[in-house]
Order: C-alpha cells, then sequence, then structure tokens
C-alpha cells in the first residue's frame, strides 16, 4: 500500500467526495482545514499547554553565510504536542490533505507527481528552494 499510497488516497477522495464537489466548496473547505489546523496548535498552546512559543528576531551573526542560516534559526517552538493534542492536529492535517487532493483531483493534477516534482526541485536547489 505504502509504495502507491498516494494514488490510493487520492482515488479514495474522489470517490468519497460527495457534497462539496464545486471548485469553490473545496477552496473554502481547504482554507477551513488550514485554519482548524492553526486553531489546533493554538490550543495546544493556550489550552493545553504542552507547547510553548517564544518568538522574537531571529539572531544571525553578522559574518554567518547563507549556507549557515539554518544552525541560527529558531522554530520559536518548545515542547511536543501531548498524545491529546498529537491526535487532534493529526486529524486537522488529515482534513487539510483530503480538500487539497480534492483540489488536486479537480484540477487533474496527480498528488504523487506534484511531491516527487517539489522532491525534485527541493533537492536540486537545496537551500536556495525557497529564498
Amino acid at each position: 500500500m505504502h509504495d502507491k499510497c498516494c494514488l490510493h488516497f487520492q482515488s479514495a477522495v474522489d470517490e468519497y467526495l460527495i457534497r462539496h464537489r464545486s471548485i469553490l466548496d473545496v477552496l473554502t473547505k481547504y482554507q477551513e482545514a488550514a485554519g482548524r489546523v492553526n486553531r489546533a496548535y493554538a490550543k495546544a498552546v493556550t489550552e493545553c499547554g504542552c507547547v510553548q512559543v517564544h518568538a522574537g528576531r531571529q539572531q544571525v551573526p553578522p559574518e554567518a553565510t547563507f549556507r549557515d542560516l539554518r544552525k541560527f534559526m529558531s522554530e520559536h517552538i518548545s515542547g511536543e504536542p501531548c498524545e491529546q493534542c498529537r491526535e487532534i492536529l493529526s486529524k486537522e492535517l488529515g482534513h487539510s490533505l483530503f480538500y487539497l487532493t480534492a483540489l488536486c483531483n479537480m484540477s487533474g493534477l496527480n498528488l504523487d507527481d506534484i511531491m516527487q516534482q517539489e522532491y525534485e526541485t527541493i533537492t536540486t536547489l537545496g537551500i536556495f528552494h525557497l529564498s
């Protein structure tokens, strides 16, 4: 199953997406799902407390090279989601993935191809991928 996981998942999404077949419905459901991921993380911080956010300006020494930046960049987060928060995050990320896949289906795009293309871009461009 793992070697064709994206294909099977994409096929299942196509089969089970019934109520929200309009592109407008799927776009707004995808945005809503992403918002729920954000909310789940916020609740892990503010209600549960298993995760803490310690944000501030990134501290990069002036002599650091672009290649060295990763060593100095903070994620501004400490702790890990507890089992309950991890379960909620996983569920919400799954919903987001469902609607992302529905967008692929509606666009005639193959999720596995997109992931492979992005992987190749990342590994080819390395640190310059998103700069």
